[in-house]
């Protein structure tokens, strides 16, 4: 399997909130794809220019409170700055996180916010290696 057929993202229906899952060929790139679907949640990520590139550091004991402190990062970040990312480069170290994510400011008019993502949680929180090699990283965030 090529990156192109693992990487990609996805909701998943959880009460009155919404699972964001992604997949790839490494921890990284799943974490990527789900940045992607909790960007999906707001507005079209290919609607969000990237313009701008925003650095994020986080560290945690272990994968799968790295991807929430991950994703509660972003959320942090596209409220203080009013903005919104559509696209990510994460690299890992262990259970530390440097990644840069780039986007633009909120326009709006142009992207229509759907929703605001008031935080990811560890409802169905999983970060796991399948056995065809591919990994998987998921929660639900509260909208």
């Amino acid at each position: 399997m090529t990156e192109d057929t693992i990487a990609r993202w996805e909701h998943f229906p959880h009460m009155a909130d919404l699972g964001v899952r992604g997949y790839g060929r490494t921890p990284e790139k799943s974490f990527e794809q789900a940045a992607v679907a909790l960007t999906a949640a707001i507005v079209d990520p290919a609607e969000v220019a990237s313009l701008q590139p925003v650095p994020i550091v986080c560290a945690a004991p272990d994968l799968e409170v790295l991807f929430v402190d991950w994703l509660n990062a972003l959320i942090y970040e596209m409220a203080t700055r009013k903005m919104l990312f559509g696209r990510f480069e994460v690299k890992l170290d262990g259970t530390r996180l440097k990644a840069t994510a780039w986007g633009e400011a909120v326009d709006r008019q142009r992207h229509q916010p759907a929703v605001e993502v008031k935080g990811a949680t560890y409802t169905e929180l999983r970060v796991t290696q399948e056995k065809d090699g591919s990994w998987i990283a998921q929660c639900v965030i509260d909208v």
